[in-house]
């Protein structure tokens, strides 16, 4: 494996860390279908969660969540779109954004809670 795809999986090891330790109850890793991905999917307290993860060694030319533009928004909702139909889900859907800066086993992590709102088509 490469080492942007190493620290990516460790970012997003960090991340269900970061969502375990508050309580959320992972649904999904790297839920696939054709083209389309989630990171992670998560749920709690009754709301489905969508997560995408950024993971950077450092922050020096942008932040992490720089990253989740308006294609990739597009992208992952209908990704979660194509997750809740396929796996016969219902339920309120809530888009997050993790970002871990740094190096595996000491990242900065960070969650952005209600990252996005799913765009109108």
């Amino acid at each position: 494996m490469s080492a942007h795809n190493e620290l990516g999986k460790a970012g997003e090891d960090a991340a269900v860390d970061c969502l375990a330790a508050k309580g959320y109850t992972i649904l999904e890793r790297n839920w696939r279908r054709n083209k389309l991905e989630l990171d992670i999917v998560a749920f709690k307290d009754g709301m489905i969660v969508v997560v995408e993860v950024k993971t950077r060694r450092n922050t020096d030319y942008n932040e992490p969540q720089d990253a989740v533009d308006e294609k990739k928004i597009r992208h992952i909702v209908r990704a979660a779109d194509a997750y809740l139909k396929t796996c016969e889900v219902e339920g309120d859907v809530r888009f997050d954004i993790i970002t871990a800066v740094g190096e595996e086993g000491n990242f900065r992590v960070e969650h952005i809670e209600d990252a996005f709102y799913p765009p109108l088509f």
